[in-house]
């Protein structure tokens, strides 16, 4: 997606979402890897192919099915993406980020991105969940990068605070009190789609990294752009090149993303009204 037009392109999928939804939720969830199964908590649901939205685009990824899932999650109202694209398939960073804006733009105010993710520690495993707390871009883009359209808002954005605290204290709360073990730490995101060398897991681990993945990032910069505050998950689905002494597939990333089902659908569920709760 070039930048010509992309405020009306903006305008144009949030009206689609506002009249095939019928709903205008302050809170949107981003499903990575394996993780679509959190959609079918919802009640009350419209689901809307990627392919009906205008000018979104349509992942090729197997564990992103590709469509926008609105309804209810414990009765709040939520918009739910269902997969996402990637960089690394020939996609701009705005093309990435593009239903979030529409979302923004539309009624979204708190955005829950959550990713699988390979960990850079051996005394973390498969099945944890990060709470990211920053990350570092080494993608090699930024989706602000490009013409200026007044229309938009500020390009020069401060990422001081963009894993909002504010909400990441009140999910450390929510899991604290549903006993829910959660980690913190930072998200570094790579082009893929190759995984990481051993070389560029240690390069990660010495700038501060935590967790290494190849999404995420140009989401939040754009979501804080609009205005929404942001919060991540990563569920750690494998230990990172180096860190341990099997290989890595993506049939692993969705295996382990399942094996740890039922703890993720209990944090990210019941973040909804909590992440509701704050955007009011």
């Amino acid at each position: 997606m070039s930048d010509e037009r992309l405020y009306e392109r903006i305008e144009e999928a949030s009206a689609f979402l506002a009249k095939r939804t019928g709903m205008a939720p302050r809170v949107c969830v981003v499903l990575g890897s394996g993780l679509g199964f959190i959609a079918d908590q919802m009640t009350d649901v419209v689901k809307v192919p990627y392919t009906d939205v205008p000018h979104f685009k349509v992942s090729t990824v197997t564990g992103h099915s590709g469509e926008v899932v609105a309804g209810k999650v414990h009765g709040v109202p939520a918009l739910v993406y269902s997969g996402r694209v990637h960089l690394y398939e020939g996609h701009t960073p705005k093309d990435v980020a593009f239903p979030l804006m529409a979302a923004i733009r539309h009624s979204v105010r708190s955005v829950l991105l959550t990713n699988a993710a390979g960990c850079v520690w051996p005394m973390w495993a498969p099945g944890d969940m990060m709470l990211i707390r920053d990350h570092i871009n080494l993608q090699g883009v930024n989706v602000l990068a490009g013409p200026w359209d007044s229309r938009l808002p500020e390009r020069f954005v401060d990422l001081s605070d963009l894993y909002s605290a504010r909400l990441r204290s009140a999910v450390k709360h929510f899991a604290a009190d549903a006993g829910i073990a959660l980690r913190e730490g930072v998200y570094t995101g790579f082009l893929g789609p190759s995984y990481e060398t051993k070389a560029e897991v240690r390069m990660a681990r010495t700038l501060g990294g935590d967790a290494v993945g190849m999404s995420t990032v140009q989401e939040a910069i754009a979501a804080r752009r609009f205005g929404a505050e942001v919060v991540g998950i990563s569920v750690i689905t494998n230990h990172a090149a180096g860190v341990s002494s099997s290989g890595l597939s993506h049939a692993e990333v969705k295996e382990n993303a399942h094996k740890a089902r039922e703890r993720i659908v209990s944090l990210v569920t019941g973040l909804v009204p909590v992440l509701d709760a704050a955007a009011a």
